[in-house]
């Protein structure tokens, strides 16, 4: 009976198993702070926000100044042969700034300047200079004495052309090969270029003759100039104009 008894009254127990008590859990260890690393990281955010900011003011930060859309050669002036671009300000380039325009036009370039160069105040001078060892020579040519195309900046031939009857100056093709003409033979100069050609509203156009200036090598302008001086050049291109 008492057996039984036992029986009973486990039956009426829930099979579920016992719940350790609260003081039986393990303790948790405290979570560790690290201020410098959070300190480091709110000092990063700034930085960079800083950079990003910087980046910003200074792309807004431009000016407009001249660029010029032809080459320009030694001795020249602008013109209207310029454009005006954004650029970043930089205090260290002396950029030429486009409200400068009109004192620009009044210098002249001290070399060449090639198209699509932004110009810089260094690369202008009151007065026109020639580059060592060279000498700017004055031609007044007649028509068939110079090709039709030729233009400032090409690079060109010069040879001495004349009648032998009468030195008068020769009408043909310029190449001393006419009926009555005779050549020196060779070449006054091989390699010069074209620094001014007459301007299309010049009297002078009209009549087929035209005016330019040669820059030479100081060694040849007296030859050239004493055959200019006679009448007796022709010029031709050079390859690769």
């Amino acid at each position: 009976m008492k057996i039984q008894e036992r029986t009973g009254a486990g039956a009426g127990r829930s099979v579920a198993p016992a719940q350790p008590s609260v003081g039986d859990r393990l303790p948790t260890p405290p979570r560790e702070r690290k201020p410098a690393l959070a300190a480091l990281a709110v000092l990063l955010i700034l930085v960079g926000a800083l950079g990003a900011t910087m980046l910003v003011l200074q792309a807004g930060d431009r000016i407009e100044v001249v660029k010029v859309t032809k080459e320009i050669q030694a001795g020249e002036s602008v013109g209207d042969n310029v454009t005006s671009v954004m650029v970043a300000a930089d205090e260290s380039i002396n950029y030429v700034k486009w409200e400068q325009l009109g004192a620009l036009k009044t210098l002249k370039a001290k070399s060449t300047i090639y198209a699509d160069t932004v110009v810089m105040g260094q690369m202008f001078a009151k007065k026109a200079s020639l580059p060592a060892g060279k000498a700017s020579v004055g031609l007044a040519l007649k028509e068939g004495q110079y090709p039709s195309d030729i233009k400032a900046g090409d690079v060109v031939s010069a040879y001495r052309v004349g009648t032998a009857s009468s030195g008068s100056n020769n009408s043909g093709n310029g190449s001393g090969t006419g009926g009555g003409s005779s050549s020196s033979g060779g070449a006054l100069v091989d390699d010069a270029r074209v620094n001014t050609v007459a301007a299309d509203d010049d009297a002078t156009v009209s009549t087929g003759n035209l005016s330019l200036t040669l820059l030479v090598d100081q060694a040849d302008a007296a030859a050239l100039a004493t055959a200019a001086a006679a009448g007796e050049v022709a010029i031709v291109h050079v390859p690769g104009n």
